[in-house]
Parts: structure tokens; sequence; C-alpha cells
């Protein structure tokens, strides 16, 4: 070994972060992880290092949801207690158990405890008893005490997740409700980013391992522990290495070994400038030393070096010193790795619920929510309460809990959220609420990918109710995509009457043609929309308050159709992949809907209207820090590309600005 070079510099942290990452940037040595693939039930806590698409809609065929009789809806109409129904069992009445297919012939389930078996002369105590064999008897009729409307007690296909839809981004760490979803959407693989190898070598003459009785001057140990913990914590593969004596030679050969198989090796003492102290001496032997010292405490024998191509480092023994500087150090870098940000996650924050939400009296309600901070202000949005919509949890941010007897809350109310995700996660979140598009879920994969730890989070509530969302400073932007019936404009006339005094920059989208969504081969031969009259057609439609049903109406009206007269009409779905579903499962013939939800899912198409889909986006957020790497994503030739692909679309806007609605001083908007 040559001349010792021994000294120790006070650089403050963020400098001597900054000056290590760009020696390891310069490097290429902070790169995501490559992908490998991994059995879905050992992928918990890992990283996916690419979106997974649903290839199954869950559920897959139409269930029922409770235990009794599948039925026609229509053959129950006024029934009650007081005027039962009589029903043949096998052809009126079928049995089914929860999660059975519906049979065909039927669109609803009534629940056994709405039945009874026919007694004569019955006691009220012999007709309980008598409802509850019926699990084992087999009567030949029923009678029913409760009518049911179409679907009631029935799992539609596609309730949870439909096929083709965005389950999870790339670099989303796999918590148990994605491994179901994952599975549920037909996946038994899922690729993942590899974990990050981090070996950990002890250093010291005094150590001996744990489980050992110390003599005086020994020490037991149990740093290598903790830090393997926290390797694992962050969804690393830690390596506890065998304590090495202070000896130069025998250091040196232990980190040149361990370097041909790991990320990042880590020296646990000998970091200082003492007689024995060799980390700063091995490292600039086998490549450079960047940091020696670092103005904190504790932890100021800091060494951050690169050797081999590869980032090393090396840590304080005294064991608060050296969580608290790895804690500092690595886990961003094993962050990074992983295509993750590592930020503090707090246990729980205040947020303004935005709906009005009523809860069971007698239970406490863990609600499920998405969170995101508009301004300065924390709003907390209910997502779909049904016991089976996993996809709800999926994507919730955190848990409201509601307490038993409080009957739920009111919108504006102050709510305590549990997180599910860590806050800066909340507060890198750009939350849209309005029209449904496919090309949102495309856009939030890519943001994903791009800028690891911001995520576009979207409700699907219409596109009036987007234009409501920004109106009440709930969101960021909106979809919308609302024809006005006498200028023939989109959108702007809705920004006006429903923003006024705000200014408001209505940013092109896309261009989008909408149609009838059809079987295979169009069975029925529908091609317009006069053919939604026709006796033999069944339609589904989307909400009221959307792009499309506006839409939709405006054209029945200048047909002069009247919407009375098209079975299925008052029916409703809330996406364009729902519509498409609810054809493809038999429950409707057509629906209005885009061209890229009928390929999606295998249909056919009957293109009738173009029409723009804008983004209506307040200046404030429009100027904002947040939104400009989304803004930058979507001007981006390579997206527009991408969403021409999925078909039905025109990008040849997308990122324009087609209008900016300015205040006029009287507390409108020009």
């Amino acid at each position: 070994m040559g001349k010792r070079q021994v000294y120790l510099e006070d650089i403050p942290l963020e400098e001597a972060v900054a000056r290590w990452w760009a020696a390891l940037e310069e490097a290429g040595a902070t790169a995501p992880l490559p992908g490998e693939p991994l059995p879905v039930a050992e992928a918990l806590g890992r990283v996916t290092a690419e979106a997974v698409w649903a290839r199954l809609s869950s559920p897959h065929y139409h269930a029922a949801a409770m235990d009794g009789y599948a039925v026609r809806a229509e053959d129950t109409r006024g029934a009650t207690e007081t005027t039962p129904l009589r029903l043949r069992v096998g052809t009126q009445a079928i049995p089914v158990d929860t999660g059975d297919p519906l049979p065909p012939g039927t669109n609803a389930v009534i629940k056994i405890e709405d039945t009874q078996l026919i007694a004569h002369h019955a006691s009220r105590k012999s007709l309980i008893a008598n409802r509850l064999s019926q699990v084992a008897a087999r009567p030949s009729s029923i009678e029913i005490l409760a009518s049911v409307a179409p679907w009631q007690h029935v799992r539609p296909m596609g309730e949870d997740m439909v096929a083709s839809e965005l389950v999870l981004p790339a670099n989303h760490r796999l918590r148990p409700q994605d491994l179901g979803a994952i599975v549920g959407s037909g996946h038994t693989t899922v690729s993942v980013r590899r974990r990050p190898r981090v070996a950990i070598l002890p250093t010291g003459t005094e150590l001996v391992p744990p489980g050992s009785e110390p003599r005086p001057g020994e020490i037991v140990e149990y740093n290598s522990i903790m830090l393997a913990a926290k390797v694992e914590e962050w969804g690393g593969e830690p390596t506890r290495l065998p304590p090495v004596p202070d000896d130069f030679e025998a250091i040196k050969d232990s980190v040149a070994t361990a370097l041909d198989t790991h990320d990042l090796v880590v020296v646990n003492a000998g970091s200082s400038a003492g007689s024995e102290d060799y980390t700063a001496d091995v490292f600039r032997e086998l490549g450079q030393v960047f940091v020696h010292g670092i103005a904190i405490r504790p932890g100021h024998p800091v060494v951050l070096g690169l050797a081999r191509g590869k980032p090393v480092m090396g840590i304080p023994g005294y064991p608060v010193s050296a969580l608290l500087t790895f804690d500092l150090l690595a886990g961003p870098l094993i962050a990074r790795w992983l295509g993750q940000p590592a930020p503090p996650r707090p246990l729980t924050l205040q947020a303004t619920l935005t709906r009005k939400v009523f809860s069971p009296a007698g239970e406490e309600e863990f609600l499920r929510v998405a969170v995101g901070q508009v301004e300065e202000r924390l709003v907390a949005t209910p997502l779909p309460r049904g016991a089976g919509v996993l996809m709800s949890l999926v994507r919730a941010d955190g848990l409201v809990r509601i307490p038993r007897f409080s009957q739920g809350y009111d919108a504006g109310d102050t709510v305590t959220v549990e997180l599910l995700r860590p806050s800066e996660a909340i507060r890198r979140s750009i939350v849209v609420i309005g029209s449904h598009d496919l090309t949102l879920d495309l856009l939030a994969d890519r943001l994903a990918q791009h800028h690891p730890g911001l995520r576009l989070t979207s409700a699907h509530v219409g596109s009036l109710g987007g234009l409501l969302a920004l109106q009440r400073n709930e969101a960021h932007l909106a979809g919308s995509h609302l024809l006005d019936e006498k200028s023939g404009e989109y959108n702007v006339d809705y920004v006006r009457r429903l923003l006024p005094g705000r200014r408001i920059v209505l940013l092109g989208f896309v261009t989008r043609l909408q149609g009838l969504i059809v079987l295979p081969g169009n069975p029925k031969a529908i091609r317009s929309l006069d053919d939604l009259t026709r006796e033999d057609v069944s339609f589904i439609n989307r909400q009221r308050g959307s792009g499309t049903r506006v839409l939709l109406d405006y054209e029945l009206k200048r047909r002069s159709i009247d919407p009375r007269h098209i079975q299925g009409y008052e029916r409703q779905e809330f996406t364009h992949l729902a519509v498409a579903a609810a054809v493809q499962s038999g429950t409707a013939d057509c629906g209005l809907g885009i061209l890229a939800a009928a390929r999606a899912l295998g249909l056919d198409f009957v293109p009738l209207l173009e029409e723009r889909y804008d983004l209506v986006i307040p200046a404030e957020h429009y100027e904002s820090e947040l939104l400009q790497p989304l803004l930058a994503l979507i001007r981006k030739p390579e997206f527009g590309a991408a969403v021409e692909a999925l078909g039905g679309y025109s990008a040849a806007q997308m990122g324009r600005v087609l209008a900016k609605l300015e205040e006029d001083g009287n507390g409108g908007t020009i």
C-alpha cells in the first residue's frame, strides 16, 4: 500500500449528495435496474418494470351476488310480503349460490331471505324454518316477498376491471391487493425490477458474532442486521458479509470480491481518520473518493466513492450514526434503481371530503379515497365502495374511518386519512376529474415511466362533473367534450357559464371518433342512431353529464328521435370500456362510445361522429411547476403517435392552446 491520504471534510449534506450523485450519474450507475419476470405470488413488495394491462374482465361472467334464485326481474313486479308472487322453480326461478353464473334468460337474483316455500295454514315460526331449509330443499314452487330491479344482486361482467384497462403503471410497488388485481386481470407473472444487491461489510478486530458472550474490548456485531433490514424494507437484496479485522489488504480483498456480484458495497466502520481506519484508502485504491466527511451529527465520518463503475459507501461504526447515514444516502439510491422516490411517509393527514357519503349507522366503515393536493388544499375523493370492486383499493391513496352511528360525512367535511401511500406521492399527484378517455390511462403510465414519483390520478364523473370539480377547486384539470347545441362549439360556452371569473386555458388533446359499439359481425345490422328505436335493439347509455351523453342527446334532438323509444336509454355506465363490456357480455346490443374501446375488447364499430376532447386547466395550475412535466409529455410527438396507434384518434391539436379565457373585469369570462 502507498502513502495514506488521510483527511476529513465538512461538506454540507446537500453538496455531498450532489457531488456523489453527479459522479454516479456520469458513470451511468443510477439508471433503473432492468426487469425480470416473476410469479405473481412471489411479487409482494416488488416494483413493476412495465405497465400491467388487464387481459381478462373481472368478473368475466355475470355472477350472482347473493344466495337465492335467479329470475327475470319483470316476473317479480308487484311482489310484497302481503302480496307475494308464486314462481316455478327451475323455469321461472333457478337456485343459485353466491358466485354462480347467472343462468341464460335471467337478469336478477332474489335473495333467499325474500322467498318462502309454499305452505298453507303454516305458522310464522314454521315459515321461518321453511326459509332456512330451502338450501337443502328442492321445492317445485316458491313465493317471493319482494320485487327486484334488473341486474339487482348481480355482479355484472367487468364490474371490477375490464379487459385492456390499465391495472398498474410502471414503477409501482406491489401491495397484496395489487397481486389480486394482476391475477384477476389474467396474468400469472409480472415484470418487476431486479432487486438491488447490497453487500454490507462489517470491519473491526473487536467484532464478535451475535449470540457470543463478549469479553472486555469485544463488541457484538449487529449493525449489519439493521442495515440489511433497511435494504429489505426498501426492496433490495442484502448480503451480510463476515466481519473483517482492521487490515487494509483483507478489507480491500473483501470489497473487491463483493463488487463482482453486488450493485452497492457498504463498509461499516473504519471510515474516520484513525490509524486503523482504512475505508477511504481502500476506495482510493480500487477507484475514487468524492466525499470524506459530511457536516452532520451523528454521522460525520462518511466516505462516498466509485469503484469499478459501482457506488461504494463507508459509514461510521456507531449504530445510530450507521443507521442515520445509511438511511440518508443509500435509501435514495436504491429507490432510484427501483424507479421509486424515497420520501417520508406520515401516518395520517387531514383532507377535505369532496362528496357526501352515507354509511350504515351501526358499522364503522373504512372508506377508500383518492387524495390529491390542489394548491394548498388536500382533497379526498371517495372511491367505489362495493365489496367486489378490488380496483378501488388498488387505486386508493388512503382510508377514512367513518365511526359507528355517524351515518357518514358531508361534502366539505375535514376528515382524517390513513395513508396507503407516502405523503409525497399525494403531493405529487396531478388530479384530473371529468370525462373518461382511454388516453388518460396511457398518459398516466407514460408519466410514471418518465417521472417516477409523479402520477396522474383520474376520477370519471363526466365532462360536466369535471367542470364542477374545477369550480370547487377539487382538481388540477378536467377532460371535457361538451358540445353547445346553439353555437356548435366544444367546451367554451360551458366553461364561461360554469367558471365565471376564472382564468382558464383550453388545451387541445385529441379528436376522437364516436360511434356505435356492436358485437363482432354486427349481427343486428345496426347502422345509425335511427336503429336505436327498433324493438329488437337494446342500448347502453353513458351517465348524465358526460360529454358522450350530451352528444347523443344533441344528435337525437337534431334527428327528432324520442329517447323514450330507445330500449336501455336510462341504463348508464361511467366509462367507454364499461359500455363496450356491456355489449361484449350481451346485456346490450350496442352503445355509443369510442373506437379504441371497441378495439380493446374485439368488438365492431359503426362510425358516426368526430368530436373534440379537450383538457380544461385553470391558469394557476397550467403555470404551476407540478404540471410542467405532464404538459411537456403531452407535447412529445411520440406520445401523440402512441395515442393515434390506439385507433380512432387524431393528435393533430394535442398540446396546442385552443383558447385562453380571461376575466372581463366584471366577474365574468371572455
